[in-house]
């Protein structure tokens, strides 16, 4: 029983610790939404220390496993757990070009759909045209091709059909 107990004391290894501390953060991501109580190693400590008895040795594999770990940090040097260097790249070059872009979220349950019905042999040029017109400027949010003619999607109908029905008019 003494052996038993001497294992169950002893410091844990580099790769246990390190499914510790992901465990941990897990949980506070889980909890919390995002980490808000971890920023380096020493702040995983008192939990070790609480089934371990402490040690310089038991510091020193803590941050062996969070430097092995290589977990990127957010802009208050919080680990971040569900993501990765790259990944995190990856978003601010994404955020820089929707920034750049002036880009912004549009739901297509706030516009209402229109459906001009052409001959397919027709629809990509009309597109084309109907993309670079200033006439339909500001009147379509989405203009899609589709089976049979054009599908606009537009928060002003009524403009898009007045200038529709404009053109219609003027057909001989």
């Amino acid at each position: 029983m003494d052996q038993t107990v001497s294992n169950i004391r002893k410091n844990p290894s580099r790769e246990q610790c390190e499914q510790v501390i992901r465990r941990i953060l897990i949980t506070e991501l889980l909890e919390n939404g995002s980490n808000s109580h971890f920023k380096n190693a020493s702040d995983f400590l008192a939990y070790f220390e609480s089934l371990y008895p402490a040690s310089a040795a038991l510091t020193k594999q803590i941050q062996r496993a969070v430097k092995s770990m290589d977990l990127p940090k957010d802009e208050n040097g919080y680990f971040i757990i569900n993501k990765t260097h790259k990944q995190l790249d990856e978003e601010h070059a994404i955020q820089n070009l929707l920034a750049l872009s002036h880009a912004k979220q549009v739901f297509l349950e706030d516009l209402t759909p229109v459906f001009l019905k052409t001959d397919d042999a027709y629809k990509e040029a009309l597109m084309d045209l109907i993309s670079h017109s200033i006439s339909f400027d500001n009147k379509y949010e989405v203009l899609l091709p589709a089976h049979n003619g054009l599908l606009f999607y537009t928060n002003t109908p009524e403009d898009l059909n007045k200038v529709l029905t404009d053109l219609f008019s003027k057909i001989k």
